[in-house]
């Protein structure tokens, strides 16, 4: 790549507006079996790529989230039951024979998701 040539963009970092990062991290870092890279009241980091980080607002946008998670890898029903035992909520399963996934809620109510390995 040239000089003049500009560099592709990339996803580093995936920021959830929430009102209390720390515990939110907490369930995230537990999920993705990872640690905690930054730290501080109102801003934390996740390790790993692309980066996961949650930021204190006031008030975060109510209603569904325009965007979200989709996890797969794995035993999805033993993941899910994992996820709920740190404190996810089951919304609703998805998908038909050839593909499934579950719908589920973190602690702070931000929807994600868990399907069978894609492809």
């Amino acid at each position: 790549m040239s000089e003049d040539t500009p560099r592709p963009l990339h996803v580093d970092m995936v920021t959830v507006d929430c009102e209390d990062p720390r515990a939110l991290a907490g369930f995230w870092a537990q999920a993705l079996h990872t640690e905690i890279g930054m730290d501080t009241p109102d801003f934390v980091i996740l390790r790993g790529r692309p980066r996961l980080a949650f930021q204190r607002v006031d008030d975060p946008t109510p209603g569904k989230n325009r965007m979200h998670l989709d996890l797969s890898g794995g035993d999805r029903e033993a993941e899910v039951e994992r996820l709920v035992g740190l404190g996810a909520e089951i919304v609703e399963q998805q998908g038909d024979d050839d593909f499934r996934w579950r719908v589920l809620r973190d602690p702070a109510g931000n929807v994600f998701c868990v399907s069978d390995p894609h492809g």
